[in-house]
């Protein structure tokens, strides 16, 4: 069990999740394309990180692409009240193994409409931007969320991918609830975004 071990943090100041969460990027295909070549032993590891006391399962949309998230809808909806799912949008995969992002707010909406679908949820716990398109200007991407964030849509917006300075900028237009960046023992570079998330309460995934 995660019970104590990992401690807890309150996303958005409310939902409540240890420390230790599980990335289901791998529940796909090979080379995170298509489906697992055990469909239905991707679901059972699923339910057996519930049952060691998971609260936060992280997800994206170009997991399979959609593989992940109809995974975790098929095994786990309806889910249990403690349980947050994080997901992630503006990130395209195709069969080339490419990461393509697509920033444009219609198709964020379009994609976070597919993601509800998928996960079979009215409402998204907590939805990351993934990346920063370079062709879209960052504020119309974050803008986008906000809306939907109104709307019900999502509960928490989060970001993925960015720098202090995109951070700050998405703070002015809309609470940001996580940051989800690569980041550990040998490689800090996104070390002062950790540090302005740790001293804003804004969880770093």
């Amino acid at each position: 069990m995660v019970e104590n071990a990992s401690g807890t943090f309150d996303i958005g100041g409310e939902l409540t999740v240890h420390r230790l969460g599980f990335g289901a990027m791998r529940i796909t295909g090979e080379n995170i394309i298509g489906e697992p070549d055990d469909v239905a032993n991707a679901k059972k590891v699923l339910h057996e990180a519930i049952a060691h006391g998971i609260d936060l399962i992280d997800t994206a949309d170009s997991y399979g692409p959609a593989v992940s998230e109809r995974l975790i809808g098929e095994a786990l909806a309806p889910y249990p009240d403690n349980l947050v799912v994080a997901t992630k949008g503006g990130l395209l995969r195709n069969t080339d193994g490419d990461w393509k992002p697509n920033g444009d707010p219609d198709y964020l909406r379009n994609a976070i409409l597919g993601s509800l679908d998928r996960l079979r949820v009215d409402t998204i716990d907590v939805y990351q931007l993934h990346r920063p398109d370079p062709h879209v200007p960052f504020e119309e991407s974050v803008h986008a969320l906000a809306e939907m964030k109104d709307e019900g849509l999502i509960r928490h917006v989060g970001l993925s991918n960015v720098s202090v300075e995109k951070l700050d900028e998405a703070r002015d237009i809309v609470d940001i609830a996580t940051v989800q960046n690569r980041y550990n023992v040998a490689d800090r570079e996104f070390e002062a975004v950790l540090d302005a998330c740790e001293g804003s309460d804004i969880g770093f995934i």
